[in-house]
């Protein structure tokens, strides 16, 4: 059964998002660029509970039913292990059972460009000439932050620099620092998303004075579904069958009994 996909005369598109890979649980609803509605609960270890619940308040709450959607679009992770399996599993079951077209987004990037949209909306002091660093943040404990970097910049400039990881904080930090002063051509560098637990550490690595900052920001669907509508109007989409998330390093658990195995 193939997902039913809009002919591509028809340019409207209406777009159901969701992501559960923080403590946030966030949906959205995303039309031709769009977010029409959204809502975001903080339920942490109790996304499972809410999200059906959440999905099916918004589609009442705008008047929509299933046929209404042309995709669904989901947060892929990194990000908490349940968190990310929950979403990712009632995407799938939500694409197949109405027949959608399935479009997984990078939380982080989702993270990101949320931020970005954000910090723009409160008219902070953005460089015109010269690219920003946008940095999303989402705690992985010891020290480590789920992170990846892009470079925004006016009007709709929006660039992969570095891909999804795990990574120390602390170096993280000095890297972005460094790197920004050699290449000369960054304004100002923004880490984003969970910043409370790596705020000193942060300002640690501050150099220059001015160009590394922070902003507190929680997740927001509205990101997912506009990252996902671009991909979906690139003809973009995810295999139902083989879609997993991405996860990024193992759980715990998993890890150690994979050692065990290997008699590590």
């Amino acid at each position: 059964m193939k997902p039913d996909v809009k002919q591509s005369g028809d340019s409207s598109v209406t777009l159901l998002s969701f992501d559960t890979s923080t403590a946030t649980l966030a949906v959205a609803i995303v039309r031709n660029g769009v977010v029409m509605d959204s809502a975001v609960t903080l339920t942490e270890r109790n996304h499972s509970v809410r999200i059906i619940s959440e999905i099916k308040n918004l589609l009442i709450r705008n008047g929509l039913q299933a046929s209404d959607l042309d995709a669904i679009s989901v947060g892929q992770g990194p990000g908490s292990y349940t968190g990310v399996r929950i979403a990712v599993t009632v995407a799938k079951t939500l694409a197949w059972t109405w027949n959608k077209p399935l479009i997984g987004v990078s939380s982080l990037e989702a993270l990101a460009f949320g931020a970005w949209k954000a910090l723009k909306q409160n008219d902070e002091d953005m460089a015109i000439d010269r690219d920003t660093w946008i940095i999303p943040l989402m705690d992985a404990r010891r020290g480590q932050v789920y992170t990846s970097r892009y470079a925004a910049g006016y009007p709709d400039k929006w660039d992969t620099i570095d891909q999804d990881g795990i990574r120390l904080i602390a170096d993280w930090s000095l890297r972005m620092e460094e790197k920004a002063t050699l290449e000369n051509q960054v304004a100002a560098i923004w880490f984003v998303g969970e910043i409370a637990p790596h705020k000193a550490t942060i300002e640690q690595a501050e150099q220059s004075g001015a160009r590394l900052r922070t902003y507190a920001y929680e997740m927001d669907a509205g990101a997912v579904g506009l990252l996902a509508e671009l991909k979906y109007r690139q003809g973009q989409q995810n295999d139902v069958h083989s879609f997993v998330p991405n996860y990024t390093q193992l759980a715990e658990a998993e890890a150690k009994l994979l050692a065990a195995s290997r008699g590590e």
